[in-house]
């Protein structure tokens, strides 16, 4: 049985654990894994596929190098937007910055292709300096239907473009919405309603909440698809055929050289140009194939509850049936993240993995310090039984030995009838000893599990040790030992058990005769010292060095000398004096010189509290 302490440590452990866990999950390296398991979870992942509504205008390396770079692109580019709009594309979206002049000729042919096209959304830039919009020319800017952003915004740990900012917001709280975003607005002919929670376009309702930036999730085109279709815009100057590829599409075009250094990581591993980070968001939208995150309460909520069922699998479970639960737990938390991602939610992969483990290894560790503590519970158990065996055959086989040997006197001789009844009284009186033995042994066992209240009683220190002297002056006077008792002040009383500082005090003196030389002393004297009373019982006998000294209150310790003398004895008699003294509240001090005897002394309160101190 766990004592409610126990159950408190237990569950401030787990409390603890799982607070720790969430703390790791949410730091630089909890990020990092939650965006390693999420591009795995997109690799692995293979939606139903779609019919793609977007197409590429790209300006490749090869583009480059057949134009002569960047700069005198725009002849080229306007050559190229007149085939397209030929095409009937349901929209043209231009992410290359119109913002700067160049000879007019090109720029006037430029706006004429752009006038051209039906519908056509032009790039912005937000200057990071000035924090102003970088605006196309009004030449160019007239023609369009909207201006839209195109930022991504790769993850701040490891560059990988894994969603979109839908706004953007100058110093001056101009805004900007997406490039991306304004071509589905444009293509669908709505505006864009916004809440605190989303965006809607039309029936298109966009998971984007203000608080988070409105960033957006995109959902790459899978591998299992064919990707994005694209035509160079030098094949498409060589082979106008091509534009056929744009009819009824909405046309992302810009440059995607990997020399302009445009390029950012997705997690499928590979590395893409902002235009087609912003078809794939064009496509994430059209297709409503948003990925939500789970709200952080929720993520809570579960990891809280698979730590929980954890702990109780180690309460309440034991062996291979809590290893196999916390298992099983341990499964579900991995198993989170992809059973959420199946149904396109993002659940974050650290968080239940780290505090259920976390919470498994306390949980597993506590338990098995338990089981321990038990154990070594149970092994004191059985060692303080055993030792009260001990106790059991030592002092107890005097007292049987006289009355098995006078019983068997009486039943085998005829004796004469004061000798029968001078037996039978020592019968008699061994019996009452044997019985107060008994006693005693079960209140000092009961003393030492915490389980017997002390009993409250005062008596004189005199009448203690009269009592104790002529129990031991038989003995004494079989070894021609003398008990010497000198009075003690009539004044000086002790409170507390009687029967058991009886006990302690007659072990004391019987210990001084066993292992004293015939025609030697013991001396017992009592008396009062720094507020205290103190019994002594001095002996002649062998004594014991100071390495003895530290160990004689051990259980089972007998010195060298002891055994040599070979007096009968078990070694607890003195431990078990000391469990009576200190419980009183006393010490047992002792002085000893090898050959020199030893003296030992009860220093006792003269008054101990009534309440009882338990242990």
């Amino acid at each position: 049985m766990r004592s409610p302490k126990q159950h408190v440590a237990y569950v401030a452990l787990l409390a603890a654990a799982f607070a720790g866990g969430v703390a790791v999950s949410w730091s630089a390296l909890g990020a990092r894994i939650d965006n390693d398991v999420y591009d795995l979870l997109f690799r692995i992942s293979r939606p139903h596929p779609w019919r793609l509504q977007t197409a590429l205008l790209e300006i490749d390396e090869d583009s480059l190098a057949e134009f002569h770079g960047i700069r005198r692109i725009r002849a080229p580019l306007a050559e190229g937007l007149e085939i397209v709009s030929k095409a009937a594309p349901r929209l043209v979206a231009i992410d290359i910055i119109l913002a700067e002049e160049t000879d007019k000729e090109t720029d006037a042919k430029l706006a004429a292709a752009l006038r051209s096209i039906p519908r056509l959304v032009l790039n912005c830039d937000l200057l990071p300096r000035a924090g102003t919009w970088e605006e196309p020319l009004a030449l160019f800017r007239r023609h369009a239907e909207a201006v839209g952003h195109a930022y991504a915004a790769p993850d701040r740990f490891d560059s990988v473009s894994r969603e979109i900012p839908l706004e953007k917001t100058s110093v001056s709280h101009d805004r900007r919405w997406a490039l991306s975003l304004e071509a589905l607005r444009v293509s669908r002919g709505a505006d864009v309603l916004e809440s605190p929670d989303d965006l809607q376009v039309g029936e298109i309702i966009i998971p984007a909440s203000r608080a988070a930036g409105r960033l957006m999730r995109i959902r790459y085109v899978p591998t299992n698809m064919p990707p994005i279709p694209r035509v160079s815009l030098k094949d498409l100057l060589a082979d106008r055929r091509l534009a056929s590829r744009f009819t009824g599409r909405v046309v992302f075009a810009g440059v995607t050289a990997q020399t302009e250094g445009d390029r950012l990581f997705t997690p499928y591993g590979t590395m893409m140009s902002g235009l087609e980070i912003h078809a794939s968001a064009f496509e994430t939208m059209a297709q409503q194939l948003f990925l939500t995150d789970v709200p952080h309460w929720i993520v809570l909520s579960l990891s809280l509850a698979l730590a929980a069922a954890t702990g109780l699998a180690f309460f309440y479970l034991q062996g291979w049936q809590a290893n196999a639960a916390a298992a099983l737990i341990l499964a579900s938390a991995h198993a989170a993240s992809f059973l959420f991602f199946t149904g396109r939610r993002v659940f974050p992969f650290a968080t239940p993995v780290f505090s259920v483990w976390l919470s498994t290894v306390c949980a597993a560790a506590y338990q098995h310090f338990i089981v321990r503590r038990r154990l070594r519970k149970a092994e004191a158990e059985r060692a303080r039984y055993q030792q009260a065996m001990h106790f059991v055959t030592h002092e107890m086989k005097t007292p049987l030995t006289a009355i098995q040997g006078s019983s068997e006197l009486m039943s085998r001789y005829a004796l004469a009838d004061d000798k029968r009844k001078q037996i039978a009284q020592l019968i008699n009186s061994e019996s009452k000893r044997l019985g107060r033995m008994i006693e005693t042994f079960l209140n000092v066992e009961r003393l030492s599990a915490g389980e017997l209240e002390l009993k409250r009683e005062s008596f004189e220190v005199a009448d203690l040790m009269d009592a104790c002297a002529n129990r031991v002056v038989p003995l004494a006077e079989r070894k021609q030992i003398r008990v010497a008792l000198e009075p003690p002040p009539s004044a000086l009383r002790l409170s507390g058990d009687r029967e058991l500082m009886e006990y302690a005090l007659y072990n004391l003196l019987t210990n001084a005769v066993k292992y004293s030389p015939p025609g030697t002393q013991v001396t017992a004297f009592a008396r009062r010292a720094n507020g205290r009373i103190c019994i002594s019982v001095q002996d002649q006998g062998i004594g014991m060095d100071n390495k003895e000294l530290k160990q004689i209150f051990r259980k089972f310790y007998r010195t060298r000398k002891a055994l040599e003398s070979g007096e009968a004895g078990t070694g607890i008699g003195l431990s078990i004096v000391e469990q009576i003294v200190s419980h009183h509240g006393g010490t047992v001090e002792v002085t000893s010189q090898p050959g020199h005897g030893s003296c030992f002394t009860l220093a006792l309160p003269a008054a101990v509290p009534v309440a009882a101190e338990r242990h």
